[in-house]
């Protein structure tokens, strides 16, 4: 449109929308009567907060385990104790699936070629990637260990948080 036309449109507009605002204003006694009904209601009772008791602190000396730490040579569920010598190769080149966390990345399909099997990993964005035996994963240093036609094995190298690191296995299964 141009010219006279915009000038009708605007002209419309101008004339409207005071309509529509004298028609929103309207009678406001309902409103006014139930915030006066509220405001006159009688002021509820609040309990007052209970006593905070005292919690005994103790000390775990004397031979007692503490149950915040493992028992030498116990280790969590999925995870292999070291001997303390594991740790990553913070010198090793960062291959681009390290930067995903492992239940970001999906396993979508196999591929063998010259006896060589492979496992094609798709991340958020779509992107498939081919990764074989020795090829590393994942934010946790997930180095893959073996592929199966169902799975793709890890092993992942996390901080045991006493200042070393242990091993824990870790798997990405296919998906239909």
């Amino acid at each position: 449109m141009t010219g006279p036309g915009i000038r009708f449109m605007r002209n419309l507009l101008v004339c409207t929308v005071p309509f529509f605002l004298v028609a929103c204003a309207g009678d406001m006694q309902d409103l006014k009567k139930y915030v006066q009904e509220v405001k006159s209601r009688k002021a509820g009772h609040i309990e007052p907060l209970p006593e905070i008791k005292q919690v005994e602190t103790y000390a775990f000396v004397g031979g007692v385990r503490s149950p915040f730490f493992l028992a030498d040579g116990e280790a969590m569920e999925g995870e292999v104790v070291t001997d303390g010598g594991i740790s990553p190769d913070t010198t090793r080149r960062k291959e681009e699936l390290e930067s995903y966390e492992l239940d970001a990345l999906r396993m979508v399909g196999i591929l063998e070629q010259l006896e060589t099997r492979w496992a094609l990993i798709q991340t958020k964005e779509n992107t498939i990637y081919r990764v074989k035996t020795g090829n590393y994963m994942g934010k946790n240093h997930g180095q893959i260990t073996r592929i199966t036609e169902t799975q793709a094995d890890l092993t992942e190298i996390i901080p045991d948080g006493q200042g070393g690191y242990r091993e824990r296995q870790a798997s990405l299964a296919l998906t239909e």
